[in-house]
């Protein structure tokens, strides 16, 4: 293993919690489930499906329930990929622009 590699797992593992996936995965489903049911309404109260917020909806969506479901990817830079320090401020705030806006 390289010292990035041990670097990244151990970031990883301070945010490990239970509680927080949990959480995460609530905000995932809860995200999925808002643009399934009205997809017309969830654009109108996020500012529309732009070439930003589109791709950061789909990322942090994938990336809260990779995250909630305790699925840890094996390499590094999947890691650093799929992280939720970065998911799960997007997600909350894209959750925040369609509740209340």
């Amino acid at each position: 293993m390289s010292n990035l590699d041990l670097w990244v797992k151990g970031v990883h593992q301070r945010m490990d919690y239970g509680l927080l996936r949990l959480f995460s995965l609530a905000m995932a489903l809860a995200a999925t489930g808002l643009v399934m049911w009205d997809p017309r309404l969830f654009a109108q109260a996020i500012g529309g499906f732009g070439p930003i917020i589109s791709p950061a909806l789909i990322w942090s969506t994938c990336t809260a329930m990779v995250f909630g479901v305790g699925f840890v990817p094996r390499h590094w830079y999947w890691q650093v990929f799929f992280t939720p320090f970065v998911a799960m401020p997007v997600l909350t705030w894209i959750l925040w622009l369609r509740l209340f806006s």
